[in-house]
């Protein structure tokens, strides 16, 4: 399979990792819906349905965000279980979380922050992972200047990175501020989307929060121990069947794809599926380098993922 140096159309995202070309099995002139007039009536009022519900959600943590306590941490997990109930996409989760709702006195006393290490093919990644585990996404800055998508996000307290080496250290700062807070946080270390046929390799940089280099810790507050725990997310189940290679751009967001056609293609489908599967926690010190962390992480992510698309493991469902 080909491929090429991802563009930045307008709105989208940069990034200079590789990016799929297309899938050869299902090819881009092919429709990933059946349209109907049932189903864009479907579509449109599940669109608007999400709206109202952000519009409520939103407004509640817009209050929550300035008052002490740990609600505005579960509010969101709300939120995003509320628009996969709306979307219907029901949610198979295998294993256990290392995570949870804690305080920074909890983090002082030795209890360690998480940081979740997942794979990344859509934005759906995000109601999918948010609506399960109570969590702080880390996003890149565009994000946060898209209508209606970038006040979501800051509402939900996302931390923002701009991949720029100058920005490196205010950006480790906040995210070691967040963990000393007690939050968990969640990385893609892939740089980018991809289809959902495969995991593309880790980018080391990611892990500097839990395993920071020497220059890196030159004059910067440095995080409290962490456990690292790697999470594989599949789109396994379509209209009850399960999900092959041709039909798994229904849910991916990638490369030059926007994000309005895909989801009033997306929006259209009846039901869907999705599996999260939380491996083993790990811990950073116990690697020599960085590198062999972020190794270590994408191996069990990428064999969770290949066996969630074999649909060979039982979990429960939400």
């Amino acid at each position: 399979m080909s491929h090429r140096d991802a563009k930045t159309p307008n709105g989208r995202r940069g990034h200079n990792r590789p990016v799929l070309e297309g899938n050869p099995d299902f090819p881009a002139s092919q429709p990933t819906t059946s349209t109907t007039l049932y189903s864009r009536l479907r579509c449109a009022g599940r669109l608007s349905l999400v709206l109202i519900w952000a519009f409520w959600a939103c407004s509640m943590q817009a209050i929550l965000v300035r008052l002490p306590g740990r609600l505005k941490i579960m509010m969101p997990r709300i939120f995003w279980k509320g628009v996969c109930r709306i979307l219907g996409i029901r949610i198979r989760v295998i294993g256990h979380s290392a995570g949870g709702v804690r305080t920074a006195r909890d983090v002082r006393e030795g209890k360690r922050p998480v940081v979740f290490v997942a794979n990344h093919c859509s934005w759906l990644d995000i109601a999918i992972i948010g609506s399960t585990l109570p969590v702080v996404f880390v996003a890149k800055g565009e994000v946060g200047k898209w209508p209606l998508i970038g006040t979501a996000s800051r509402l939900g307290r996302t931390i923002f990175v701009s991949r720029n080496r100058q920005e490196t250290g205010r950006e480790l700062h906040d995210m070691a501020a967040r963990l000393w807070d007690g939050d968990d946080i969640v990385l893609f270390p892939e740089g980018t989307s991809s289809d959902g046929s495969r995991v593309l390799p880790f980018l080391s940089s990611f892990f500097a929060v839990a395993k920071p280099g020497r220059l890196e810790q030159v004059g910067l507050p440095k995080a409290p121990p962490v456990l690292i725990q790697p999470v594989s997310v599949v789109y396994d189940s379509l209209e009850g069947l399960p999900v092959g290679r041709s039909r798994r751009n229904v849910f991916s967001w990638y490369g030059d794809m926007d994000l309005a056609p895909h989801l009033w293609s997306f929006g259209q489908w009846r039901s869907m599926g999705a599996s999260l599967m939380l491996h083993d926690p790990i811990t950073p010190d116990d690697f020599r380098s960085r590198k062999d962390l972020s190794r270590a992480t994408f191996e069990a992510v990428n064999n969770g993922a290949a066996e969630l698309r074999r649909g060979q493991p039982k979990g429960t469902e939400s």
